[in-house]
């Protein structure tokens, strides 16, 4: 065992242990722990965005690797600016080009995404800041209009599909597949859970009565879900505890034991010095 893996593990033990200590109120170990995460995943999938979306498709599209050499005075300024970003930045623009499969000639189109990226970028400038309404508002409208297409396409027409159900050629009970029961469940649950969300109707008398059965059917799926999402996070849990128990033992110079012993002391002491600065 190398003295990074150890490291590591004892980083891993004070991030566990600094998240847990939120059960017993907000301390500084938490708030340590809360921010290096929030920081860490922020970079990283930022860097993860950058290397997989802005530099292959598009870069890669306004600058890809030129069949033969560069023709043409546009084209050499062109691949001009690639050479200076290339001087600049030899990891993000390499030496003739990026090859990333989309083809040999650039795609200057995806000039506007560019430039609305880089306006949104300055709205850290004060005085400039007016200019990444244009890329908010470009991204925002064209994002809704495509989303909406796929919301309807996915889910409303999925939904309706998936409630035409049918009742021929099919047993009358059946607790593995398909059958009557089943369908006419699946029937009654929708119509039922659709109604509930009627306000134009007062939910009294008989039309009461049918959204009540939707109240059901509602709080059975509610609770279905909440039950498979706490299961989620318990085998997280248990993961969490499965490797500080390993890193409690000799392999890891008791990173687990010595770690909480450290941090309950330093939280008893905390806890001492702000009940004496609270009485006074």
């Amino acid at each position: 065992m190398n003295g990074s893996e150890i490291f590591g593990a004892w980083v891993a033990v004070f991030l566990t242990l600094g998240i847990f200590s939120y059960l017993y109120k907000d301390n500084p170990f938490y708030k340590i722990a809360e921010h290096v995460f929030v920081g860490v995943s922020a970079g990283y999938w930022m860097s993860m965005a950058f290397w997989t979306q802005v530099q292959p498709n598009l870069f890669g599209r306004l600058w890809p690797v030129p069949e033969g050499e560069i023709a043409g005075f546009f084209m050499r300024i062109w691949y001009g600016i690639y050479n200076i970003f290339g001087f600049v930045l030899p990891s993000v623009f390499p030496t003739g080009g990026i090859d990333k499969g989309h083809g040999t000639d650039p795609h200057f189109m995806y000039i506007l995404p560019f430039a609305l990226g880089i306006m949104m970028l300055l709205s850290v400038i004060n005085k400039l800041s007016w200019l990444a309404r244009l890329g908010i508002a470009y991204t925002v409208g064209m994002a809704a209009g495509l989303r909406a297409y796929a919301f309807l396409n996915s889910n409303v027409l999925g939904q309706i599909k998936g409630s035409a159900v049918s009742f021929v050629d099919m047993p009358l009970f059946s607790l593995t597949g398909v059958s009557i029961f089943n369908n006419l469940v699946i029937i009654v649950g929708t119509v039922t859970g659709l109604l509930y969300f009627y306000f134009s109707k007062e939910h009294a008398g008989n039309f009461g009565k049918v959204t009540r059965v939707g109240i059901y059917f509602l709080m059975i799926s509610f609770g279905a879900s909440f039950g498979f999402a706490v299961m989620g996070r318990i085998s997280l849990l248990i993961g969490r505890f499965t490797d500080l128990i390993s890193y409690g033992g000799a392999t890891y110079h008791y990173a687990s034991i010595w770690v909480l012993l450290l941090m309950v002391v330093l939280l008893i002491v905390w806890t001492i010095k702000g009940d004496k600065k609270t009485a006074s």
